[in-house]
Formats: structure tokens, C-alpha cells, sequence
């Protein structure tokens, strides 16, 4: 089979690989219908070392179940199948606490031992646990949604849910990429009556309207303070989702939300401190946010997609085959497109 492998900064390359083979009783293999570069893929993409040993790469696809192992019950050939971004088993106590990126025998998809996304056929190790199967007859045109649920949904999802949001209030999102578009759709879905999207690229940002945001604050830094104070009568906004990683858009969080309100990170930090000290403290502020547990939300945000309440495959906007896979970093990393598509 093949698959996608990142042997450096910069440096993804489309080989032949050994097939996809169950190796536990409670393994599935699911082929692959739409798989996706992510926007996390960016940082190894422009930071890795060089390798003589590619990583495999890809953790959010959807596909076909073609073969199940002897202990596997609740998933069976011929369902299509969603694949949040780890494995889990279901059944420790953290799973059924619905934080299964804290899975006992859970782990990642992909690297030097493991089966990738981005690639033809995957092992899904603990099936059971990992794969939500979609109830048949759903419409071909609903697949880059349901690959959404697999990451960028569930996560922009997952800082509404974890800072809190309840209707009527006032939320600020850092960052118009896929996760943060995400995140202007869940804040809507829990009822926000003020959604400002904080972002300077228009077509996301327009994007971003569609999906709910009342206002766009395209400036940075002091500017961006100042403005979204300004939109919110000069307190700031009851909820803040950070949806870009870096150590400004903290900052800025922390500028722009009222005393009493949460900041809600889901961008993977690359700082290991957060500038959150006295000050936030004496302001009665709360941090927090995390890795998003997308097993959980899965089937909460299912049925939504497939009646067409929400539409996050809307931030797919391009797709490419499996050999056109490092074009597509090239895209994502020049901002030249949003979040893209693969279909091997």
C-alpha cells in the first residue's frame, strides 16, 4: 500500500509501505475514504530534524471497515467509520470519564511503528472503542463534515464546552484557521449572542460570518485589545477559545476577556509557560482548555452533520489524491489554502 511520510522539515514523500495487517484481536482495518492534513502537521513540517526514518502521517480520516479482528463486537465489515485523532479502548476509566486522549492503552496514529491517516489502509488498534460507525444511506456529500468530526470540529467543540459558554454571552475566537472556524460553529451551536472572530484573512474570515461571528477584529496585539473592548462596551468577553498556539495569542486572550471569565486554549501550545500569573489572579480569570477528547463529542455532533445543522466540512478547500500530498502541505504552509482534503 502507500502512504504519506515526513523525513524533515519540509520534506513529505508518497512510498510503498508495508500493508495494513491485524495484529490484535481487537484490531480493525479500515480503508480509507478521505483522510486530511492538519494544521498541527505544520509545526513538524517546518521544524523536524532529518531522518533516515519517515514518520507516517495523518491522525483524522473516515473510511470503510474491510476486516475485524476476533474480539471485535460493535464495528463489522462494510461500515463507514470515523476515526477520531488517537485510539482508545473505551472501557478504562478515563474513557468512560469521556477523556479517551487519557486512554490506559490508547495512543497515536501514525509515526515510525504505526499506520497514518494519510495513507491507503490503516490498523485501528482498540476498534471497539475508537471507530463511531455512521448509520448507513448518509448522503457522499456529508464526508468532508463527518471528516471534520475526526479533529477540527471536536476541538473547536471541545473550548466552547471547557470554557464554559452559555447563551447570551459574549465569546472571542483567536485564530481563523480550521480550528478556530470550528470553534465560531460550536460557540453558536451553545447559544453565544456575540461571536468575535479575531483573524486577517478574509476569505476564512468570511467563512467565519457564515458560520456565526457578528464581528472581525483583524488587528493584532494592542489593536486587537483595544477593539474587541471596544465591541463589548469596554470589559472584554465572557469567553475567550485560543485556537492558535503561541504565546501572543495568550496575551492577547488575556486582554480581551472580562474579569470572571475563562480562556479556553485548544491551539497546542509552543511555549511550555503560560504568561498567567497575580494579575490574572486578582481578576478572578480561569485557563483553561486541552487536547480535545474527540471520541467523546463524536456522537453528540453526529447527528448534527447529518441533518445539515452544521456544516464544518465547509473548511475543507482542497482536495488532493495521495500523491499530491506534499503539494498540499506546501498550500497549507504558504496560507495558500485553509485545511486540505485527501482522497487516496
Amino acid at each position: 500500500m502507500r502512504a504519506a511520510l515526513m523525513y524533515g522539515a519540509g520534506d513529505v514523500r508518497v512510498e510503498t509501505v508495508p500493508d495494513a495487517a491485524l495484529a490484535e484481536p481487537t484490531d480493525a482495518i479500515v480503508r480509507v475514504t478521505a483522510g486530511c492534513i492538519c494544521g498541527s502537521d505544520l509545526w513538524p513540517y517546518a521544524s523536524k530534524k532529518p531522518s533516515e526514518q519517515g514518520s507516517r502521517m495523518g491522525h483524522e480520516f473516515v473510511g470503510v471497515v474491510e476486516q475485524v479482528g476476533d474480539a471485535v463486537t460493535d464495528v463489522k465489515v462494510g461500515d463507514f467509520v470515523i476515526a477520531p485523532f488517537v485510539y482508545s479502548d473505551g472501557t478504562c476509566d478515563f474513557c468512560r470519564d469521556g477523556l479517551q486522549t487519557s486512554c490506559r492503552h490508547g495512543g497515536n496514529w501514525g509515526g515510525t511503528h504505526g499506520d497514518g491517516g494519510q495513507g491507503e489502509v490503516v490498523r485501528v488498534p482498540q476498534a471497539d472503542g475508537t471507530l463511531v460507525v455512521v448509520p448507513a444511506g448518509f448522503d457522499e456529500a456529508l464526508v468532508p463534515s463527518l471528516l471534520a468530526l475526526s479533529d477540527v470540529m471536536s476541538t473547536g467543540y471541545h473550548a466552547a464546552k471547557m470554557g464554559g459558554v452559555t447563551a447570551g454571552q459574549s465569546v472571542a475566537v483567536i485564530g481563523d484557521g480550521a480550528v478556530g472556524l470550528s470553534a465560531v460553529i460550536a460557540a453558536k451551536l451553545l447559544g453565544a449572542s456575540q461571536i468575535i472572530l479575531l483573524g486577517r484573512h478574509t476569505d476564512r474570515t468570511d467563512l467565519g460570518r457564515e458560520f456565526g461571528a457578528t464581528d472581525v477584529v483583524p488587528e493584532r496585539g494592542d489593536e486587537a485589545i483595544a477593539r474587541v473592548r471596544e465591541l463589548t462596551g469596554g470589559d472584554g468577553v465572557h469567553v475567550v477559545l485560543e485556537a492558535v498556539g503561541l504565546g501572543d495569542a495568550t496575551v492577547t486572550a488575556i486582554g480581551i476577556v472580562r474579569d470572571g471569565g475563562s480562556i479556553s486554549r485548544v491551539g497546542v501550545p509552543q511555549e511550555r509557560e503560560a504568561p498567567f500569573g497575580r494579575p490574572e489572579f486578582l481578576r478572578n480569570l480561569t485557563l483553561t482548555g486541552g487536547v480535545a477528547p474527540a471520541r467523546h463529542y463524536i456522537p453528540e455532533l453526529l447527528p448534527l452533520v447529518l441533518d445539515g445543522t452544521i456544516e464544518p466540512g465547509r473548511v475543507f478547500d482542497r482536495t488532493v489524491d495521495l500523491d499530491g500530498v506534499p503539494d498540499g502541505y506546501r498550500a497549507m504552509a504558504d496560507r495558500n489554502a485553509l485545511k486540505v482534503m485527501v482522497r487516496p
